[in-house]
């Protein structure tokens, strides 16, 4: 079994060769579909009986998700997106939402802006 540190050396370097030669693999871009029928259903001969799922190359995917979230936030840090459209950043938790929210003040002090953020929990 691999080390999680020669493991995630060897995934860098294939993206980085991705990068490098400009070319993405056709290996990344196959999928696999199957269709499994609903439970309960009375009748399974229409469409909606049935459900498609897409099985995608797991590398494929977790390298494309590497790169846009640091394409994210690289045009944040270099301010090549303007603040107010940032509307569809991807939050994945609390933690990563203060980041963000941290992030945005201390660029309006920078600039000698004043910040006012109002916060509650919606449960």
């Amino acid at each position: 079994m691999l080390d999680d540190t020669k493991c995630s050396t060897n995934i860098v370097n294939i993206v980085n060769s991705c990068i490098s030669l400009s070319y993405w693999s056709s290996h990344f871009k196959k999928s696999s579909s199957i269709i499994i029928s609903k439970p309960n259903k009375s009748l399974y001969n229409i469409s909606k009986a049935f459900c498609p799922i897409v099985f995608l190359n797991i590398l494929g995917k977790l390298i494309k998700k590497v790169i846009s979230n640091r394409l994210q936030v690289h045009s944040i840090a270099s301010n090549f997106i303007h603040l107010n459209q940032l509307g569809g950043i991807k939050q994945y938790s609390t933690i990563d939402t203060g980041i963000f929210l941290t992030h945005l003040i201390r660029t309006g002090w920078v600039k000698g802006l004043h910040t006012s953020t109002l916060v509650f929990d919606i449960v």
